[in-house]
């Protein structure tokens, strides 16, 4: 019996090498558990730059409005415009003021408005320039064409109009402030959104005369930021 079931002893030396095993187990948990740890505190640590991040971003929109406001709050009226403190896109919202129906040229009221603006504009965001990714001037147009345009017929149309109109404008400022034409080429873009950033009336309608704007959009480089911590925290978990 002993021959085939083993003798007591090796029961007791099967018993050590559970045993053995058990706590071979419980090793591995604690490392794997220091792992976790370890992990969880380097996420942790992540998060907290992001959010350190949004904190810094949204205090910088803030101030980037409020900077905006007190050199302008004065002339915006008088040149119909505004500015979005979520985006914070100047807006200029008189379509007669900027462009003749369909055209691409610079009214002459709007050269006006914009050797006014565009320098002191440039001085606002000078203190900023570190957490800016670009300055976009956007072209936007209402839905309407032709009454024989299909609709898509319509948007490429507007798409065009849009694009050349805000190559006209940034052509006309690239050589207006000369100090500052390296930062000009570096840092402004010009865009059409042809109809696709409509504004519309509380009922719902589309408001024309609203859609067909010009904005200067400070954008800041927040999600760059975020961008380089989760690729840093990629490469690190890599």
């Amino acid at each position: 019996m002993n021959a085939i079931f083993g003798s007591r002893k090796s029961n007791g030396e099967s018993g050590e090498h559970w045993l053995t095993i058990s706590d071979l187990m419980a090793g591995l948990m604690m490392v794997f558990l220091f792992i976790a740890i370890v992990f969880m505190r380097h996420t942790m640590k992540e998060n907290e730059k992001i959010k350190n991040v949004a904190i810094a971003f949204q205090e910088n929109q803030v101030a980037i409005y409020t900077a905006l406001t007190k050199e302008f709050q004065y002339d915006l009226a008088d040149w119909g415009a505004a500015i979005d403190k979520d985006t914070l896109a100047f807006n200029f919202n008189s379509p007669d003021v900027l462009f003749d129906n369909g055209e691409i040229e610079l009214k002459p009221t709007f050269t006006n408005i914009l050797n006014d603006f565009f320098p002191r504009y440039l001085n606002v965001l000078k203190p900023f320039r570190d957490s800016l990714n670009e300055v976009r001037i956007e072209g936007h147009t209402s839905s309407a064409w032709n009454i024989a345009s299909t609709d898509s017929e319509a948007y490429f149309n507007n798409m065009r109009l849009s694009q050349g109109r805000t190559r006209s404008v940034l052509s006309y400022l690239y050589g207006l402030v000369p100090d500052e034409t390296d930062w000009i080429k570096r840092s402004i873009a010009a865009v059409g959104f042809s109809s696709s950033r409509l504004i519309f009336n509380e009922d719902g309608t589309e408001d024309a005369e609203q859609s067909r704007r010009v904005s200067f959009r400070a954008i800041t480089n927040a999600d760059i930021q975020i961008k380089r911590i989760l690729e840093g925290t990629n490469e690190a978990n890599g």
